[in-house]
C-alpha cells in the first residue's frame, strides 16, 4: 500500500469517528431523519399544484394502505395515458405542457408547443463540440450536469441570473427540447473516447416527438417501430413528475429558494438523481436480474425463484444489502401506477421482442417478493412492485444502453424541475435551511506548540 493510501485510509478513520452520532439521539432530539416521521411518512415542509403522489390515507392518526394514483395539476395520470393509446398518439409532450402551465392544451396550442420544443432541438455547433465532446465524463449524468451549466454561457437573454417568469420559461423551453438532443450525444461521445466506438451524430427531428428522438439519435440505423415509440414515451409520461418531496425536485426548490440561475438548479437535480437511490434504481434491478438468471435454472420453477429471492432477502446473495431491487415504495403500498402501466406496455413489447419468458420472470418477482419482503421486516406491512421493476427491462427490450437509463430519467424529469422552480418563483418563500442541532461540547483551543 503507497504511503498515500495509508496516510487517507488513517485519515478516513479519524473523520468516522468524530463524525459518528449516536443514532439514540436522533430520537432524543425527536429530529425527523431524511425529514421523515418514525412512521415514514415525509414531514410536510412546502405546498404544489403539480403534482402529487397517493398511496395511503390517514385514518384516525393510523396509516391505511390503498392502491396508488398519481395525479399531474390534478388530472389521473392513467386518463393521460389512455387518452394516448386511445388516439393514437404520442403524449410526453402534451404532458409537458400541462405540467408547466396548469391545463391541457387545446390542438392549436398543442401544435404550436410542439414546434416551440422541436426548434430547440438541435444544438448549436459551439455548444456540441464545447459542452459535449470536449473532455466527456464517463458517466452520462455527470454529462448532463456539465452541459446545462454549460448552457448558461450560450444563453440568449439579457442576463441568465434574471428571475423573471419569462425569462425562466424561455430558458426552460430551450432545456426541455434540447435535453434529448444532449443526452442522446453524450452517449455518442462517451461510446466513441471511453468505449472505443465509432463517432455517430445524427442531427434531430423538430417535428418528431422526444421519444421518437431519443430512438433516433441512439440507434445507429435510426430505426425503431411504433410499439418501441410508444412505449418509450409511456416511460417518459410516467417518469415527468412525482411531487415536490422527491429528492431532485425538492433539491430543485432548495436551490431556487437561493435565487441562483435555473442552470445550476436543474443541474443540481440531475446530480441528485443521479443517485442510486433515486434514479439509479433501475439499473440495480437489472443487476440483480442479471443474478437471477444465471443462478435460477428454469425462470419458470416458482420455488426455485423464491429461494433464491430469500437468498437475497438475507443478504447470502445480490449485493448483500438484503433488498430485493424493484420491490417497495415511500409512497405507494397496495400498488404503483406507473409499474402496472409500463407493466402493460412491456407485455407487448416482450411479444414482439420474444422475450415472453423473461416477462414471466420479473412477474414471477412481482408475486412472490413481497411476502419475502415483509416475513424479514415487519413493518413492510404493504409492499408492491414499483416502477423500477419493469423500466429497466423495458429499456433493455428498446436496446437502449445502460449508460442511458438514468439520463433518460433526468429528459422525462426536466418539465417537472422547470414547473417546481417556477412555482418556488411565483411564490417567494424564505430561503429553504432547516435546523441542525450541535451536540459538541465546547473546547478549549489549544496552541500549535502545546499540542502533541
Amino acid at each position: 500500500m503507497s504511503d498515500n493510501k495509508k496516510w487517507l485510509r488513517t485519515q478516513a478513520e479519524k473523520v468516522r469517528a468524530v463524525d459518528y452520532i449516536d443514532p439514540s439521539l436522533y430520537r432524543k432530539y425527536g429530529v425527523k431523519r431524511g425529514l421523515r416521521d418514525d412512521n415514514g411518512i415525509g414531514v410536510l415542509v412546502g405546498l404544489t399544484t403539480i403534482g402529487n403522489v397517493h398511496g395511503y390515507v390517514m385514518d384516525e392518526g393510523e396509516r391505511r394502505a390503498v392502491p396508488g394514483e398519481l395525479y399531474y395539476r390534478g388530472i389521473n395520470v392513467r386518463d393521460i395515458v389512455q387518452a394516448d393509446r386511445r388516439e393514437h398518439r404520442f403524449g410526453y409532450e402534451e404532458t409537458a405542457y400541462l405540467l408547466l402551465f396548469g391545463e391541457l392544451p387545446t390542438p392549436r396550442e398543442l401544435v404550436d408547443w410542439k414546434n416551440r420544443i422541436g426548434a430547440h432541438r438541435k444544438l448549436s455547433d459551439g455548444f456540441k463540440e464545447n459542452a459535449i465532446m470536449k473532455h466527456p465524463p464517463k458517466d452520462l449524468m455527470n454529462a448532463l450536469a456539465r452541459a446545462v451549466l454549460f448552457a448558461y454561457a450560450y444563453d440568449s437573454s439579457a442576463s441568465p441570473d434574471d428571475l423573471s417568469l419569462e425569462t425562466c420559461l424561455a430558458q426552460s423551453i430551450d432545456l426541455i427540447g434540447a435535453m434529448p438532443t444532449i443526452a442522446a450525444y453524450a452517449y455518442q461521445a462517451k461510446a466513441h473516447y471511453h468505449d472505443g466506438g465509432s463517432l455517430m451524430i445524427r442531427n434531430p427531428a423538430p417535428d418528431k416527438s422526444t421519444a421518437e428522438n431519443v430512438l433516433m439519435l441512439t440507434r445507429e440505423d435510426g430505426r425503431y417501430t411504433r410499439l418501441e415509440a410508444e412505449t418509450l414515451d409511456l416511460a417518459l409520461i410516467l417518469h415527468a413528475e412525482h411531487g415536490g418531496g422527491n429528492n431532485s425536485s425538492f433539491t430543485t426548490h432548495v436551490v431556487t429558494s437561493a435565487h441562483s440561475d435555473l442552470y445550476s438548479s436543474v443541474a443540481a437535480s440531475i446530480l441528485s438523481l443521479k443517485g442510486s437511490r433515486h434514479g439509479g434504481a433501475n439499473l440495480r434491478v437489472m443487476r440483480q436480474m442479471d443474478e437471477i438468471k444465471t443462478n435460477v435454472k428454469d425462470w419458470r420453477n416458482g420455488d426455485a425463484v423464491a429461494k433464491y429471492l430469500e437468498r437475497i432477502a438475507d443478504r447470502k446473495a445480490g449485493d448483500g444489502s438484503g433488498l430485493i431491487y424493484g420491490l417497495g415504495h415511500a409512497v405507494y403500498t397496495v400498488s404503483d401506477p406507473r409499474a402496472q402501466m409500463l407493466k402493460a406496455k412491456a407485455e407487448a413489447l416482450a411479444r414482439e421482442k420474444r422475450r415472453t419468458d423473461e416477462m414471466k420472470l420479473f412477474e414471477a418477482i412481482e408475486e412472490l417478493g413481497p411476502a419475502i419482503v415483509r416475513k424479514r421486516h415487519p413493518r413492510a406491512e404493504d409492499v408492491c412492485a414499483n416502477v423500477d421493476l419493469y423500466s429497466g427491462f423495458v429499456y433493455d427490450m428498446l436496446g437502449i444502453p445502460k449508460d442511458l437509463y438514468t439520463p433518460l430519467f433526468a429528459v422525462a424529469r426536466c418539465v417537472s424541475w422547470c414547473a417546481h422552480r417556477m412555482e418556488e418563483l411565483v411564490n417567494a418563500g424564505p430561503i429553504i435551511r432547516p435546523a441542525y442541532k450541535p451536540i459538541f461540547r465546547p473546547r478549549t483551543y489549544v496552541p500549535l506548540k502545546d499540542r502533541r
